[in-house]
C-alpha cells in the first residue's frame, strides 16, 4: 500500500489524540521509518540480515533455526515486510538444522523515543515472534553494530522486548509479552508484563508500541499502556538504557517455545510498518507554575501531588529523600501523584523535588521542600491499605483483606483510585499464572472466593484492576491460610499501664499494674514467641526476632490487655 506523507501525519495526529497523554514523555518528531511500498528483497539501507552462528554452532535458548538471508525468509509484499519461518533441511556455516527463518537488525540506532509497528503475529505452537532492541554497544559476533561499537555483553548492555509471543505457554494464545533484560533482572526476569489482545493477533493487524524516556519505559498495544518500567534506583545494573539502542525482528523456532506442532509447515510475521519518533526542536524554555503538597499518607508511604507547566507538554519531577531518589514524568499542568514507598511508620520526612523538561530545564526556584510525618502501620498478612504495584502504578492505592472459613478463602480488594472509570478487577494466582474476574460487590470493591486450600499453606495473589486508557496490578500477596492476625476479643482494661519505646531495636521496658503479670509475645500469624509470669517493671528482650509487627497479651488482676508492637 502507497503511504503518503499525509496518510502517516493523519495517522499519528489520531495516535496522539487518544494515548499519548499516558505516557510520560510525548515523541512527535518522525525520524525515521520504514513504509515496506517496495515489493521483492527488502531495503538494504534500512535493514541487516544477521546470519552468523554464535560459537557453538547453535543459536541461543536452544533455537533449531537458521536466520538466512534469502529473500523466502524475508521479503517486501503488497506494502508489507514478510518474515518467513520454514520447516526444511538447511545447511549454512557447516552445521545442518531443520528449520529457516530471518533476524533482521536496524541500520538505525537511537536513545529515547516511541516506536510504532504494526503487524500481524504467528501463533503456531513452537513459534517464537520477536519485535525487540538490544544496546547497540553489544558484544555480539555477526550482530550490524558489533564491529564498531561492540564493547559490552550481553546484558549490561541492555535488552528491550517490545513484543514476543509464544514462550508464555501458561498464557492463552493472543497474550503477548514485553520484558526489560539488564545486569539485575536477566534471563528468568522479573521485569516483565503482558496483555492479552482483543483480537486474533495472526489474523488482525495490531500495533505494539514502545515509549522509551529518561524516566521510564511504557509498552502498548493498540496505544494502550500495559506494562511500564521504571526502576526507583536507576544505575548500570538497573537501567542501561542511556545508550543507543537498534531494532530487531524476528521468528524463532523451538527452544524456550517449546515443541514445534508435527504438522508445521512455515508460518509469516507481516509488518505493515516501523516508525520511529523523537523531539528534534531545541527546547530552553523551562518549566513554571510549579507546585507540590502532600497527599495521603500511611504507615509505610507519602503521597507527592505535583504539578507544572512546560511548553513541550511534559513535565520531569525528580524527588530526592535522602535515602533515595524517584523520577517521573507527566503531561504538563495535569497533578501528578507520586507515591513513595518503603518508609518507616512513625517517622519524620524531608522530601526535595525539582521540576524539569526532557531538555534539562529546571523550575527557577528548585527544589521544593516538604515534610511530612508517616502514621503508625497497622497493615498485616490479613488485612491493609497499600499502594504497592507489580505493573504500572496507582494514583492513591488500594485496600485488600484475605479471610479463611474452613477451608476457604475470601479475597477482597478496593481501588482507592478516584481517577479511574469502567473499573474490572482479576484476581491473579501467581504460580502457576492464572487469572480469574472477581465478582464487584459494590463501587470498586470486588471479591474472590478460592476453595479446598490446606491450612497452613501459603498462598501468593495479586489482582489487576483494567479500567478504560489501561491497568494497574497490586503487588503479589503472601496470606498463610487460617491466619486471622489477631488474637481474638479480650476483656478490656481501662486502667494504665504501658510499654517503652515502640517502635523497639531490642529491650522493651514494661510498667504494668500488678507485681504478678502473665505475658504472651505473639507474631501475626497468632504464633506464641514468649510465654512468662514477671514483675510490674520488667525488660523484655526482643532482640532475636525480626522487624515486624507483634502483639503482647497482659493478663493480671485488673484484666487483659493486648498491645501492638513494632519491632525495628
Amino acid at each position: 500500500m502507497n503511504k503518503n506523507i499525509l496518510q502517516i501525519l493523519f495517522a499519528f495526529f489520531l495516535a496522539a489524540q487518544c494515548c499519548f497523554g499516558q505516557v510520560d514523555v510525548v515523541y512527535k518528531d518522525l525520524v525515521w521509518s520504514d513504509e515496506f511500498d517496495s515489493n521483492g528483497a527488502l531495503n538494504s539501507t534500512n535493514w541487516f540480515h544477521q546470519t552468523q552462528l554464535p560459537a557453538g554452532g547453535n543459536w541461543y535458548n536452544n533455537e533449531l533455526q537458521h536466520y538466512t538471508n534469502l529473500e523466502k525468509n524475508s521479503f517486501v509484499d503488497a506494502g508489507s515486510l514478510n518474515i518467513v519461518a520454514i520447516k526444511e533441511n538447511f545447511t549454512d556455516q557447516g552445521v545442518t538444522k531443520g528449520y529457516t527463518s530471518a533476524r533482521l537488525n536496524s541500520k538505525f540506532a537511537f536513545k529515547y523515543g516511541r516506536i510504532d509497528i504494526r503487524a500481524k503475529v504467528p501463533v503456531e505452537l513452537g513459534t517464537w515472534p520477536a519485535l525487540w532492541m538490544l544496546g547497540k554497544n553489544i558484544n555480539e559476533d555477526g550482530g550490524y553494530f558489533d564491529a564498531a561499537y561492540g564493547t559490552s555483553n550481553w546484558p549490561a548492555c541492555g535488552e528491550i522486548d517490545i513484543m514476543e509471543h509464544g514462550i508464555t505457554r501458561s498464557h492463552p494464545i493472543n497474550y503477548i509479552q514485553s520484558a526489560m533484560h539488564t545486569p539485575s533482572s536477566y534471563g528468568n526476569t522479573k521485569d516483565i508484563g503482558g496483555i492479552e489482545a482483543r483480537s486474533n493477533i495472526d489474523s488482525n493487524y495490531h500495533v505494539y508500541s514502545m515509549n522509551w524516556s529518561p524516566n521510564e519505559i511504557s509498552f502498548l498495544l493498540d496505544d494502550e499502556i500495559y506494562y511500564t518500567y521504571n526502576p526507583a534506583v536507576k544505575n548500570a545494573s538497573t537501567w542501561p538504557f542511556d545508550k543507543e539502542q537498534y531494532l530487531l525482528l524476528n521468528i524463532a523456532m523451538g527452544g524456550v517455545a517449546g515443541p514445534i506442532a508435527s504438522n508445521f509447515t512455515k508460518t509469516s510475521m507481516v509488518i505493515d510498518y516501523v516508525r520511529v519518533y523523537q523531539n528534534t526542536t531545541v527546547d530552553t524554555q523551562a518549566p513554571t507554575n510549579f507546585t507540590a503538597t502532600v497527599g495521603a499518607i500511611t504507615g509505610t508511604s507519602v503521597e507527592l501531588l505535583l504539578n507544572a507547566n512546560d511548553n513541550s507538554g511534559t513535565v520531569t519531577y525528580i524527588v530526592d529523600y535522602g535515602s533515595g531518589t524517584t523520577s517521573t514524568s507527566f503531561p504538563s499542568g495535569v497533578q501528578k501523584s507520586i507515591i513513595i514507598q518503603g518508609l518507616s511508620p512513625n517517622t519524620n520526612y524531608s522530601f526535595d523535588v525539582l521540576a524539569k523538561d526532557a531538555s534539562g530545564n529546571a523550575y527557577l526556584n528548585n527544589p521544593i521542600t516538604i515534610k511530612a510525618t508517616t502514621t503508625e502501620n497497622t497493615t498485616t498478612e490479613c488485612a491493609g491499605t497499600s499502594s504497592e504495584a507489580s505493573q504500572n502504578a496507582f494514583s492513591v492505592g488500594y485496600k485488600y483483606a484475605f479471610q479463611t472459613t474452613g477451608t476457604d478463602v475470601k479475597i477482597t480488594f478496593e481501588l482507592l483510585d478516584k481517577d479511574k472509570v469502567g473499573v474490572v478487577a482479576y484476581l491473579w494466582k501467581q504460580t502457576p499464572f492464572s487469572e480469574s474476574q472477581m465478582s464487584n460487590v459494590s463501587g470498586n470493591i470486588f471479591t474472590k472466593t478460592i476453595t479446598g486450600q490446606t491450612i497452613g499453606s501459603t498462598i501468593n495473589y495479586a489482582v489487576k484492576f483494567a479500567y478504560a486508557g489501561g491497568l494497574s496490578v497490586t503487588k503479589y500477596f503472601s496470606y498463610v491460610v487460617g491466619s486471622n492476625c489477631t488474637l481474638g476479643t479480650q476483656v478490656p482494661l481501662e486502667l494504665t499501664q504501658f510499654f517503652y519505646p515502640n517502635p523497639v531495636e531490642n529491650k522493651l521496658n514494661l510498667q504494668l499494674l500488678d507485681d504478678t503479670n502473665h505475658i504472651v509475645l505473639t507474631n501475626i500469624l497468632g504464633q506464641k514467641l514468649v510465654e512468662d509470669t514477671v514483675k510490674s517493671s520488667h525488660s523484655l528482650d526482643l532482640s532475636p526476632f525480626k522487624s515486624g509487627i507483634y502483639f503482647l497479651k497482659v493478663e493480671n488482676s485488673h484484666g487483659i490487655q493486648n498491645f501492638k508492637i513494632l519491632k525495628k
